[in-house]
């Protein structure tokens, strides 16, 4: 995903209704996030144009309401995304993205023994390379 095609912080929103939904009309995402914060139905219509322009969605014109779908993988928008983060702010370190996480949020057993199976998952391929 090429940096200027980058969701913004409200185009992500968006997205993640439409992810969650698979396809979704202006009217169906404005419902969802107007519940969680006031929002205004011209405003996510334009941004959904915004969306469409930049290659992040696609709309059906077939019907009189606009259903749009994602054209990106919430997984690779995701990945995209933490690399930045990792980049940005942990200088490139995902022992310090690691170490932060584990610092500041609360971590069930159940996701302790997770994070381990992943390591030594990861550690196998290292091995195998």
């Amino acid at each position: 995903m090429a940096k200027q095609n980058q969701p913004t912080q409200a185009e992500l929103e968006i997205l993640c209704v439409i992810w969650e939904r698979e396809t979704a009309t202006v009217r169906e995402i404005f419902e969802v996030i107007n519940r969680r914060k006031p929002t205004i139905y011209t405003t996510v219509l334009k941004l959904l144009q915004i969306m469409d322009e930049k290659g992040l969605v696609e709309r059906d014109r077939t019907n009189r309401a606009h259903v749009y779908r994602a054209k990106i993988k919430q997984s690779d928008t995701g990945k995209q995304m933490l690399r930045d983060v990792v980049q940005k702010v942990f200088g490139g370190s995902a022992l310090k993205l690691v170490q932060q996480v584990l610092e500041t949020e609360t971590t069930s057993a159940e996701d302790l023994r997770e994070i381990r199976k992943m390591i030594r998952e990861a550690e196998k391929k290292g091995e195998s390379k």
